[in-house]
């Protein structure tokens, strides 16, 4: 079944045209006044498919339906002459020939009355890339999503190309800024900010109107992650270095403390909130606050580490201690020695962690299986 959607093989006969003879007579008529048409193709093509079935030993019929007018006129007009096709000839399957995605739009149309076993779309070789690209493009355009991810962006640069060039008078930083705004956009668009964003106020009101208390915590840790930012920057420009790694070593020595603290404060509030709405907690849950706390002595040791090994500060002396019985004297600890000691502690309150999580986690266990055992 040749399919033609625009009507124009209808002029020269009346579909549907069935039969190879009136088929390639078609072809001839039709070519003659239109060599360069597609559907010349797509007749062509249907003779040869019918060909190659009938050398395998297949009965085949060739039909070509013709449909022309507007889009329900057109269907209707497919679906009238499918049903004749099949109450002629009454095949088993039908094997549909196009030239054009247009085309294939109504295949369903003949899918509802007759199994078709394959679409066979051909395109003239010179015009397959052109063709291809056009629908493409129209596809492209046809999706809102698309449209407004990559469309609007380049308008909106284009436009502010010019303005930029008037107020900088610069070239050069005119499309700095415009590439500054489109990495901007198209790393809040691939890291998914933008859906976050749009689910953050249904979040927030949610966790007022439900009473959690992660909600506070959030807000604590937000704060001492500003400050953490603060004191890091200003220990930076205290710092009379050129050094990347030293200045970078300077803020993370100086901002851990209070970013572990932001860290601290936000993974408590969110295991309160699990305490609080179900009788058992997860592990991750459990742990959370001690590896957030190891992290930091970790990163705090390291850094001051470097520090001290490029004559920052000097290093850690221990006053003497005198407790009567017992007295301490002074002594300093070496870079190495203090380094290891933040390590150990890193390393220790993680143990304590994974004990204390599974400490829970066997209670949460043996309680489940006793309350089981008494409902059973």
């Amino acid at each position: 079944m040749c399919l033609d959607r625009g009507g124009d093989l209808a002029s020269v006969a009346e579909p549907p045209i069935v039969g190879t003879d009136a088929v390639e007579s078609l072809v001839t008529e039709f070519g003659i006044d239109d060599p360069e048409d597609s559907r010349v193709n797509c007749l062509l093509e249907g003779l040869r498919v019918a060909r190659d079935l009938e050398a395998d030993g297949e009965a085949v019929t060739v039909a070509v339906i013709s449909g022309s007018g507007e889009t329900v006129g057109v269907s209707r007009s497919v679906a009238r002459q499918t049903e004749q096709l099949l109450s002629a000839h009454e095949p088993d399957s039908a094997i549909v020939v196009t030239d054009s995605t247009e085309d294939e739009r109504l295949v369903p149309i003949i899918e509802s009355r007759v199994a078709v076993d394959a679409v066979d779309r051909v395109v003239v070789r010179q015009a397959r890339d052109i063709e291809s690209t056009y629908y493409l493009l129209k596809q492209f355009l046809a999706d809102e999503e698309l449209r407004e991810t990559v469309l609007v962006p380049i308008g909106a640069a284009l436009l502010a190309m010019p303005i930029l060039l008037l107020v900088v008078n610069s070239v050069t930083m005119a499309l700095g800024a415009i590439a500054a705004a489109v990495g901007l956009l198209l790393l809040y668009k691939g890291l998914g900010i933008d859906e976050y964003v749009e689910t953050l106020p249904g979040q927030i009101h949610n966790a007022l109107y439900s009473g959690q208390v992660s909600l506070v915590t959030y807000v604590v840790a937000a704060g001492l992650g500003l400050i953490g930012l603060f004191v890091g920057a200003l220990g930076v420009s205290a710092t009379a270095s050129d050094s990347v790694l030293i200045l970078a070593m300077r803020f993370g020595f100086d901002a851990v403390p209070w970013l572990t603290a932001a860290a601290l404060a936000a993974s408590s509030g969110r295991l309160l909130d699990e305490l609080l709405r179900r009788d058992g907690v997860r592990n991750a849950y459990l742990n959370l606050p001690f590896g957030v706390v190891a992290v930091g002595l970790v990163v705090r040791g390291v850094s001051g580490y470097f520090l001290e090994r490029a004559d920052v500060f000097a290093s850690m002396s221990v006053s003497s201690v005198d407790l009567g019985i017992i007295s301490i004297e002074g002594f300093t600890l070496t870079p190495g020695t203090r380094l290891a000691v933040f390590l150990i502690a890193g390393i220790v309150v993680s143990l304590v962690g994974v004990r204390f999580a599974a400490y829970f986690s066997e209670t949460n266990i043996e309680e489940e299986l006793v309350d089981e055992r008494a409902a059973e």
